[in-house]
């Protein structure tokens, strides 16, 4: 009798060698995915607001507590501290899955502050602050002229670093040199790399996706097949 799968994701990565993300870090979706096979997630400002929309009632209270533990505090400084919360609890409902995997799977990507984008040293900062949020986060930082050193930076740091907005070629290799730096100052310094497991998401379905709106604006008509090519 063959193996009966969940859904059509479960079989996916029971039949493939695909990894399965989910592109959220909700509460209730990443558990119905974590089920159905998947070994890791993502966040950021977007995805949390989202969370929020959601699961306002998984959260209100804690909120509330924030608020009123900080009075002094700006609407800022709350939003990131629900930030880091959300991403903490999806952190901890992957940890299993980094575990079993022995830290090679079951990552909570979180993304540092996009407003940063230009300084390296902030980026940095942030960087090393979200990585001890928990054992199994990975740190989202920009393939910017300033990002590149930060993802350098942070490296050496012992960060776990996923490298995102990156669309082109020379932008994978200069996070892959920048990573490289970063893990060779460790280990002069005789620190340990074990365990680090850096990512450079290329994001080719973001460019797919603003081609498509500038052909639309165009009035170019693009055969689906044309395009079919930026997703492979």
């Amino acid at each position: 009798m063959g193996m009966t799968y969940k859904s059509k994701m479960h079989e996916m990565v029971s039949t493939t060698k695909t990894d399965l993300w989910n592109d959220s870090c909700s509460v209730e979706e990443l558990t119905y995915a974590i089920e159905h096979g998947a070994v890791g997630a993502t966040s950021n400002p977007t995805i949390v607001l989202n969370v929020l929309k959601q699961e306002m009632h998984l959260w209100k209270d804690r909120l509330h507590e924030i608020i009123d533990q900080n009075p002094d505090w700006t609407e800022v400084e709350i939003t990131w501290k629900i930030f880091e919360e959300i991403g903490v609890k999806g952190a901890g409902l992957l940890f299993p899955v980094f575990e079993k995997m022995k830290g090679k799977k079951g990552r909570l990507s979180i993304q540092t502050n996009p407003a940063n984008y230009g300084n390296a040293e902030r980026l940095t900062e942030q960087a090393v602050h979200f990585d001890s949020l928990a054992p199994n986060v990975q740190v989202k930082i920009p393939a910017t002229k300033a990002g590149i050193k930060a993802i350098e930076d942070a490296t050496y740091e012992g960060v776990n670093i996923n490298a995102t907005v990156c669309f082109t070629v020379p932008q994978s290799l200069a996070v892959a040199e920048a990573v490289k730096r970063g893990l060779e100052r460790r280990e002069k310094e005789g620190k340990s790399t074990d365990g680090m497991t850096p990512v450079c998401t290329i994001m080719v379905g973001r460019m797919d996706d603003w081609l498509k709106i500038v052909a639309k604006k165009e009035g170019i008509i693009i055969d689906p097949s044309v395009m079919n090519w930026f997703k492979y």
